[in-house]
């Protein structure tokens, strides 16, 4: 047949959402700053923004996913090339948290001052909530490492206890630092500490968000008989993600929450 596949790659078919999702993004970021400067329906032009983002996300991944599922195009190949670009995402992440550990350390060893934490700043005792969540996050670790061998294996009755367990430490996670900020004892605009502290964890915190809800769609895609031991690439995203929200909670707690507090 001449319009059959000679070779293991995806072509892929003309899509819409590449310019439906620039058109909602550019209605949220004008929606935003009307929303910030005060102006009339600045918010009703924001929501409407985020929820063609969201839409445009939802329908998006759809169709990523019967690629996948149903249609046989992503191939080894195909994998192969999904998997680097996984690797350069977190990699563009790693320096997103490297120019906020960066902040962090510039001000800690070379304090306007000469004093750090500065004066007047009380900081969180490392080892009350901050060690919970981080017990909370190792521990999270260990079982979505359990859920993706058990898939490797075949084993989909432990895939999904572990991927389950996974989603509920996240949220567990998610709670946790909402109480430590409901009693932070000081506030974002009280120095260059604060500042720095609640954009590092605050960052953090909403990739455990992002995270928790790509394990929870992969936790219903396995409900539905998706993921088999040799294409899975979805949650082994998902799971490499979810170790690199875990390592930056490491190197958080132990500069921000100790050394430097």
């Amino acid at each position: 047949m001449s319009g059959a596949n000679k070779h293991p790659y995806h072509l892929v078919e003309p899509s819409p959402w590449p310019a439906v999702g620039s058109a909602a993004a550019f209605v949220m970021v004008i929606g935003g700053v009307m929303f910030m400067h005060e102006v009339e329906y600045g918010v009703a032009v924001l929501c409407g923004g985020l929820a063609l983002v969201l839409a445009t996300m939802f329908l998006w991944w759809r169709d990523i996913i019967r690629e996948a599922e149903y249609q046989g195009h992503h191939t080894p190949i195909v994998q192969i090339g999904m998997r680097y670009g996984m690797m350069l995402f977190i990699a563009s992440e790693v320096m997103f948290f490297v120019a906020f550990f960066w902040a962090f350390f510039d001000r800690a060893l070379f304090p306007m001052d000469g004093v750090w934490p500065p004066e007047g700043i009380t900081t969180f005792d490392p080892f009350d909530l901050p060690l919970i969540n981080t017990l909370v996050l190792l521990l999270s670790g260990c079982t979505v490492t359990w859920a993706h061998h058990a898939l490797q294996v075949g084993n989909r009755r432990d895939f999904m206890t572990g991927l389950g367990i996974t989603v509920l430490l996240g949220v567990l996670f998610t709670g946790l630092q909402a109480i430590e900020y409901s009693h932070a004892p000081f506030g974002f605009t009280d120095g260059v500490y604060p500042s720095v502290f609640y954009m590092a964890t605050g960052f953090h915190g909403f990739h455990v968000i992002i995270g928790t809800c790509f394990l929870a769609v992969c936790w219903l895609r396995g409900r539905a008989g998706h993921f088999t031991a040799k294409q899975h690439f979805g949650f082994e995203a998902a799971a490499w993600y979810w170790h690199f929200v875990d390592v930056v909670w490491l190197f958080l707690f132990a500069a921000v929450y100790w050394w430097g507090g």
